[in-house]
């Protein structure tokens, strides 16, 4: 059952209205002073100022661009300058929990990636792509260091899975372009030709692009 209403007078209403902006607690407290209303709680001013529609501009959101009550004040020192409650609840360096600890693979690990290639976990640092590298890098890299910028590893038998470095070949990626059988596939493509012609697919692709940047060095010391 409903309790009874809460009447106010027009001198109390007029009261209400002119200050209706303040905060709910200070609201309440300068009413209850001002007009010895003690069976007025700060619930039924907060009900009055929804009924009447006395809006007070705050959403309960902190808004874009304000500034925290607290900009400025020092953290209470505990250990490390930091509070003894967020010591409590922070991640440790090296600390896994919950569904990270179920996932986690060891440094070492392989698995095999959706493009068909073998790869290998290297660290578990950041950023988290880099953890991952194909292992044919890996071996390649051993014996004839970083491959050079512009350059990519070609698969020579089509065997993705075959990560002896005898089976990867440093090409430009321009090059890796003529191989694909051209923007509309007017050529053979190598990874769809016979073994015994990949080599001859390979060798053209590679005089195209050399003549192609002959050209275009012998165009730009004309100009």
């Amino acid at each position: 059952m409903k309790g009874r209403a809460i009447l106010y007078s027009a001198e109390e209403l007029t009261w209400l209205e002119a200050n209706h902006l303040l905060p709910i607690g200070d609201y309440h407290a300068a009413f209850v002073r001002a007009f010895e209303r003690s069976d007025v709680k700060a619930g039924h001013l907060h009900a009055l100022r929804k009924r009447q529609g006395w809006r007070t501009g705050r959403t309960g959101r902190f808004e874009t661009g304000r500034e925290p009550m607290n900009k400025g004040q020092p953290c209470p020192e505990g250990k490390g300058g930091r509070h003894p409650n967020a010591r409590a609840t922070q991640f440790r360096k090296g600390q896994r929990s919950g569904v990270a600890v179920r996932l986690y693979k060891p440094i070492g690990t392989e698995r095999l990636s959706k493009e068909g290639y073998l790869e290998r976990k290297i660290h578990d640092g950041l950023p988290l792509q880099s953890r991952w590298r194909g292992v044919h890098l890996l071996r390649w890299e051993e014996i004839n260091g970083p491959v050079p910028k512009g350059h990519a590893l070609k698969c020579l038998d089509g065997d993705r899975l075959n990560t002896d470095p005898s089976n990867w070949c440093c090409l430009p990626r321009a090059v890796l372009a003529r191989l694909n059988g051209g923007r509309h596939k007017t050529r053979l493509a190598y990874d769809q030709a016979a073994p015994e012609v990949r080599p001859t697919i390979l060798a053209m692709a590679q005089l195209q692009h050399g003549v192609q940047a002959a050209r275009e060095r012998i165009a730009e010391e004309a100009r």
